[in-house]
């Protein structure tokens, strides 16, 4: 086995363990989200509101560095 065939077989590995961190992530926030975020929907307050605000922006940038869009556009 070659050394450039061991290197992409780790590279290779080591994508697929962060594909599957993401995916653990991305489930959970799937589920909190179907789960109003933990938060009543009849006592929502603005704290609520700049919380999860907060969070959209987060998604929002790893959404646009993915695509290439907002600042991250080519």
């Amino acid at each position: 086995m070659s050394k450039k065939t061991t290197n992409h077989e780790n590279a290779q590995s080591a994508f697929i363990a962060k594909k599957a961190e993401i995916d653990v992530i991305l489930a959970r926030l799937q589920k909190l989200s179907a789960d109003h975020f933990e938060v009543d929907p009849d006592k929502v307050d603005w704290g609520d509101v700049g919380t999860i605000g907060h969070v959209l922006d987060y998604l929002q940038e790893a959404s646009d560095f993915i695509f290439h869009e907002g600042e991250y556009a080519r």
